[in-house]
């Protein structure tokens, strides 16, 4: 989920790359030099954004399937994660210079035009190498679904969690006898756990770190806690707003209470991670941070978002292959794209080491999984997933966190009143749903949008 880092990759779209980076102006980043020279009689070109952590996890995860596959050369490449890269996979689907094989985030799949843009997975073929739809959670599955077929296959589900020190914790009489954080489940219990837990931090640090001026997560924590009151966006037709800004207004008034009683301090908004190593008792940060904290060597633990509204709803999402439209898609190539897809969500004990809820249940049930902590303490998450709306200007960076996030933040900061925020945020709903999809030309009403 970060930038993209040089590591074991090399720069593509310099003078003398390959032709389909130098053609979109933009560079990439790969392993796949062997896969260039390589003799196999099957080559799979795919793209990705993963870098850090991510993409080390990934490198070696493709290692392992050239290794256990020598017919198949697989050439990867890393794009700059974010905007930029949907951006250059539109115009390389477009241009039918498309890569064999790609990964999206899922909450993005409807507003790349599938069927256009993206092509369909044979799902018998995925069957053929040992993935089927049962070996899934059936609401994750679904949302790669588009007009009964399947277009985005989840390799896993990230998840925004509540990381909690141990150590500061015990100090406040926090923890249960279980050395897990005691129950929260309302917004009393959840101030009331920050108010103790702020006696016992150590001065100079903030209570919670939230991310108060980024848009991005102030709108996933938004997402999480309106869909624990069971609000909703549009009607299924999408041609109606159902935004309910009662619902909204009370979770901008309980985000707006950790900077308005002291908790949280918009100064560090940046430095949560910093902040959470040097003792700050809680952090509300992707299940990306995994990674970080444990190569700290915290005593440290990790929940969805408390359900301080009652039911229990995390924001997530999911990275999922495609398949980048090709005119003449088919032949040992796509089946190539389709095993190598298969391989990677079927071997994903590599991934979970990074943070991500591997999608394929099957794993989740292996010995391994069970013992990584704090994975196995936030797995539920999978069962109990906030989601954006499934609509073409949804999905991470997408264009409803650059319109509404920002409102978002105005309310947590205290610029704005929670319910004038909530009124805004309907409007721009109201907006959006009247905007064209630039992919296809199609309002959200007109794109082919339910499962």
């Amino acid at each position: 989920m970060g930038r993209p880092g040089l590591s074991r990759r090399h720069l593509l779209g310099t003078a003398g790359g390959l032709a389909v980076a130098g053609s979109f102006g933009f560079a990439a980043l790969g392993t796949g030099a062997d896969a260039l020279a390589s003799t196999a009689r099957t080559r799979v070109r795919y793209w990705n954004l993963f870098s850090g952590g991510d993409g080390s996890n990934m490198i070696a995860m493709l290692d392992a399937f050239r290794k256990a596959h020598p017919d198949i050369a697989v050439k990867d490449s890393t794009l700059q994660w974010g905007n930029p890269f949907y951006t250059k996979l539109a115009m390389a689907a477009a241009g039918n210079r498309a890569p064999d094989l790609g990964v999206m985030h899922i909450g993005r799949v409807d507003g790349f035009a599938p069927g256009r843009l993206l092509d369909a997975w044979d799902v018998d073929l995925l069957a053929k190498y040992g993935l089927r739809e049962q070996d899934y959670n059936p609401g994750l599955w679904q949302r790669g679904v588009i007009d009964g077929r399947l277009y985005a296959l989840p390799l896993d589900i990230h998840v925004q969690l509540c990381f909690y020190r141990k150590d500061v914790l015990k100090k406040a009489g926090l923890l249960g006898s279980d050395d897990r954080i005691v129950p929260v489940a309302s917004v009393d219990d959840w101030f009331g756990v920050l108010k103790e837990a702020k006696k016992a931090t150590k001065k100079g640090l903030q209570t919670i770190g939230l991310w108060i001026n980024d848009q991005n997560f102030q709108w996933w924590f938004f997402v999480a806690f309106y869909t624990q009151l069971g609000g909703t966006w549009f009607n299924d037709e999408r041609t109606e707003v159902t935004f309910d800004t009662d619902k909204a207004t009370q979770v901008l008034e309980f985000l707006r209470r950790h900077v308005s009683e002291g908790y949280a301090d918009p100064a560090m908004g940046s430095v949560n991670a910093e902040q959470f190593i040097n003792g700050a008792p809680f952090a509300w940060e992707g299940n990306w941070s995994v990674p970080v904290y444990s190569g700290a060597e915290l005593d440290y633990g990790a929940i969805p978002l408390p359900p301080v509204f009652g039911t229990r709803a995390t924001h997530a999402e999911s990275h999922s292959f495609v398949l980048p439209h090709q005119s003449d898609r088919g032949g040992a190539t796509d089946e190539a794209a389709h095993r190598l897809a298969a391989y990677v969500v079927t071997h994903a004990q590599q991934w979970a080491a990074g943070g991500h809820i591997p999608a394929y249940k099957p794993t989740l049930s292996t010995p391994a999984y069970q013992k990584l902590y704090p994975q196995n303490e936030y797995v539920s998450a999978m069962d109990h997933q906030a989601n954006e709306p499934k609509v073409w200007f949804a999905g991470s960076t997408g264009i409803l966190a650059q319109r509404v996030g920002p409102i978002v933040v105005s309310s947590t900061v205290g610029s704005a009143k929670p319910d004038a925020a909530a009124g805004r945020m309907k409007k721009e709903l109201a907006t959006l749903l009247a905007m064209r999809n630039p992919m296809d030309g199609k309002t959200a009403a007109q794109g082919g949008t339910a499962a």
